[in-house]
Formats: C-alpha cells, structure tokens, sequence
C-alpha cells in the first residue's frame, strides 16, 4: 500500500472483488502472523517481537496497518509511569479465524517441516475432538464457538490455548461492531 497519506481502506475499497480487498488488507506474512499471534491471545508489542522475532519497525508497521484496516484495536495501559498500547482483536479480526484455519490445514497438507513435535490440531474444548471446519463438531453434532475452540501448537506448548475474543469498549460493545 504505497503513497504514505492513502489510508489502508481508500487502498482497497475500489477493488470490486471481496478476494482482491482481502488479499490488500492480509496478504503479508507478518499480518498473517501477527494476526494468528493476538488470536491466542498476545496484546502487547513486545510480546509479539518475542513470538514472531519480527524487527520494531516492520511490527510497529504491520500493527499500525491492522488498526487501520480495523482488525486490532489499540488500548492503553499503565506501565510504570507510561502509557503504553496493547493491541487487541477486533470483531473483524476475530472475523479472520476461518483463515488461519484454512491457511494451517492447507500449510500442514502442502508443505512439510523438519519439527518433529506433530501438526497443530484444532479442538473442540466441549469435548476434546478435532475439529475439521473450525465450526462444526462432527462428534458433538453442533456449531463450535470462538470461546469453544482451542489450538494445540506442539512446537510451542503441548496445553491448549483459547482463542481471544474481540474487545470491548466501556459500554461493552465490541470494538469495531457496526
């Protein structure tokens, strides 16, 4: 998204198709990464340097574009004596999940690795099982919710992490809800 003064949705909002739009808002690695770093649940900028080992200033960028774009929320918070931002996921970027899914399935298919910790699995936390849409337990027989899906990443932890829910703002909305 060159020129500098364009905003991130005057960049795309011409692109008549919604695969076209999409690709200008997520189509970089470390957006992707980035992303799939708040949805378990990290907020703060040097937590996010930590996991993805991504440089300050390609970080401060990426996460500046996903603000823009509507996708994280940038929150303050008290550290010491200063004010810092945690940036935390919209309900469009909780929207992104789906995704990511798609995006490991076809990673875990398509391309291998020389980690033998395993694949990352998707369950459903209600009753264990793997889930493979993302949102329908073929065991259960239901719709699995955001606060029902769990991700088991090996080469980072064997336990279980919960996927963050969007935030909300004082009046309890969530942020970013049309």
């Amino acid at each position: 998204m060159g020129g500098g003064s364009m905003t991130a949705e005057a960049a795309y909002r011409d692109v008549p198709c919604p695969i076209g739009r999409a690709a200008d808002v997520l189509g970089d690695r470390w957006t992707l990464l980035i992303l799939r770093t708040a949805t378990t649940g990290e907020t703060r900028f040097d937590r996010f340097r930590a996991e993805l080992g991504v440089a300050d200033n390609i970080l401060a960028a990426r996460l500046a574009k996903l603000v823009a774009a509507g996708l994280l929320t940038k929150v303050p918070y008290r550290d010491g004596g200063r004010t810092r931002h945690e940036y935390r996921l919209t309900p469009a970027g909780a929207d992104a999940l789906p995704v990511l899914l798609a995006m490991a399935r076809w990673g875990e298919r398509h391309t291998r690795t020389t980690d033998p910790s395993g694949p990352m699995r998707v369950l459903h936390s209600v009753c264990g099982q793997a889930l493979a849409s993302g949102e329908y337990c073929a065991h259960c027989g239901r719709l699995v919710t955001r606060d029902e899906t769990v991700w088991i990443r090996p080469w980072r932890s064997p336990e279980p992490v919960a996927m963050a829910q969007p935030a909300v703002d004082a009046q309890g909305v969530a942020d970013g809800a049309a």
